[in-house]
């Protein structure tokens, strides 16, 4: 008997999902698990996906146009 069988497929209309197995006898109960490969976020959408850290980024970058803001560190003193 099979211990196992690892398919990779797409879900369906409405949620359907098929599992085709020619190694498994009709009536046989089995157990069903599905793991959801997780959707890649990009790293800007990551940074940008909560009101706070748009606001910080948003902040950041208007810095940036001002360099009378900018801190300067000097290495030989650290």
């Amino acid at each position: 008997m099979i211990a196992g069988i690892r398919q990779k497929t797409i879900v369906g209309e409405g949620g359907k999902v098929e599992v085709l197995s020619p190694e498994l006898p009709d009536g046989t109960l089995v157990d069903v698990i599905i793991l959801v490969e997780p959707v890649e976020q990009d790293t800007t959408e990551y940074l940008l996906s909560t009101e706070a850290n748009r606001r910080h980024l948003l902040q950041a970058l208007s810095d940036l146009e001002r360099p009378s803001s900018y801190i300067y560190v000097n290495p030989a003193d650290l």
